[in-house]
């Protein structure tokens, strides 16, 4: 999305608002008060008053992002549509330039979503992976739009498989996602009362992968923000180990010839999860080894330290043999504080939901989820979590099309979750004890998930 995409979007705003008047902005009606809205911090922010908020309106405008939701859900999952309101457009102030959306290149930009009808609540977000801040409006904004929430995402500050070059000592560039996440919190929930005349009532966090990760850590960091959280494969960073940096190297070894499929099983990857070792060879393994590990470990291999922004795709995603050698527990103390900043410890104070497919090969759930769920317990707060494992997920929904006598694509089982969480908090319902959800062998498996119940679940 070049110049011409940010002309676009500035003359789409300049008509939505001139369609809408002082009339619709007066009262409650449609977009009403978004002469009002002002978000507190921002640098920059363009409004626009839309027909449809949901990507079914906004696919193939400057409102949404169609090439970097890629994969992340099944192309036979059904979506809601036909949500009015007003989108804020915009970026926080920030000295780094990885986003190019809307050709604005510059860093820690957001997307607030207000719909016309409004429950009272707030959902927040951050990117997951090195994607943006549309990258979850077909797997999560469409769906809490149209149940009334508002919603915002933020692309953590930093975007890209350069994002380790953001800041200028290790760990940086994570622990900004953090930061970003919870600037984007206090000021959505501002936006909320300008728009809508009183704050949410009840804000919820959640998030796919890093966003998984940032759910965590805004539980742990700041409960007084949030009523709850729905973890969807969230990545564990701790500080001796697992992370990344402890179950990938092997991966890249095996890329490599010199590790054998014993040594997966044996770092974690689930025996059975072999079919999808081929594509993660090719799209994730290596460059996610060496992205983190430059991230937290930039002396490490200077001569390899990770993407490169003139990098040709192939480069990028292409180990460096380094890697299958790497050794986490026997680096440096300085690395190990690195990651420390950013590390989670289960000291959760606010409802959690985690979901974690038992086919995850990049975050295998043996070395995360698995993990994570003993620290909130050994922390004393295993009352507040639910735990449920997905027979046949996997880490991102769109190999579900490629493989569906073998997967079970996992939004159906988040959507749930997340209608479990808010009766948790809200009506004090607890959801089923943690459990695996066992893969149904029939019926809507791209759109239902019984988190108790189903047949297959044990």
């Amino acid at each position: 999305m070049r110049l011409s995409r940010s002309v676009a979007l500035s003359a789409a705003v300049l008509v939505a608002c001139a369609l809408t008047g002082p009339a619709a902005a007066e009262g409650g009606g449609h977009c009403g008060r978004q002469e009002r809205v002002r978000v507190p911090g921002a640098a920059l922010q363009l409004s626009a008053c839309l027909e449809d908020l949901t990507t079914a309106g906004l696919a193939g405008t400057p409102y949404t992002d169609m090439a970097d939701q890629a994969g992340l859900t099944s192309k036979t999952a059904g979506h809601p549509s036909g949500v009015p309101g007003l989108q804020i457009d915009g970026y926080f102030p920030d000295d780094s330039h990885f986003n190019t959306t809307h050709g604005w290149r510059h860093d820690a930009q957001f997307v607030i979503r207000l719909p016309d009808r409004w429950n009272g609540g707030l959902v927040v977000t951050g990117a997951p992976g090195t994607r943006r801040q549309y990258a979850t409006d077909t797997a999560i904004s469409d769906r809490v739009l149209a149940q009334g929430y508002a919603y915002a995402a933020t692309d953590k500050g930093n975007s890209g498989p350069d994002f380790y070059r953001d800041g200028t000592h290790p760990g940086d560039a994570v622990a900004e996602w953090n930061r970003r996440t919870t600037q984007l919190t206090l000021a959505a929930k501002r936006v909320v009362a300008q728009r809508y005349g009183h704050a949410p009532r009840r804000t919820y966090m959640t998030g796919i992968s890093n966003g998984g990760y940032l759910t965590r850590w805004q539980l742990e960091h700041h409960p007084e923000l949030y009523d709850g959280g729905v973890d969807w494969e969230g990545a564990l960073w701790a500080t001796d180990g697992p992370n990344l940096l402890t179950s990938l190297p092997v991966a890249v070894a095996r890329m490599l010839g010199s590790a054998r499929d014993e040594d997966l099983y044996a770092a974690g990857f689930a025996r059975g999860s072999e079919f999808l070792w081929p594509y993660h060879e090719k799209a994730y393994w290596g460059v996610t080894q060496k992205i983190y590990r430059a991230e937290f470990d930039p002396t490490y291999d200077v001569g390899c330290p990770g993407a490169s922004a003139g990098s040709t795709g192939e480069q990028i995603l292409a180990p460096c043999p380094s890697d299958a050698a790497y050794d986490y527990a026997a680096r440096p103390e300085s690395v190990h504080r690195a990651v420390a900043r950013v590390a989670l410890t289960g000291r959760i104070g606010r409802p959690l939901i985690t979901l974690h497919g038992d086919l995850d090969v990049l975050l295998p759930k043996a070395t995360d989820s698995d993990v994570y769920a003993r620290l909130v317990e050994q922390s004393g707060r295993g009352s507040l979590h639910r735990y449920y494992t997905i027979e046949g997920g996997t880490h991102v929904d769109g190999l579900y099309d490629a493989y569906p006598e073998r997967l079970r694509p996992i939004l159906p089982c988040y959507r749930a979750a997340f209608d479990a969480l808010t009766a948790w908090v809200e009506r004090g319902r607890r959801p089923p004890a943690d459990r695996t959800v066992g893969r149904p062998t029939g019926g809507d498996v791209a759109d239902s998930c019984a988190l108790a119940g189903d047949p297959a679940s044990r």
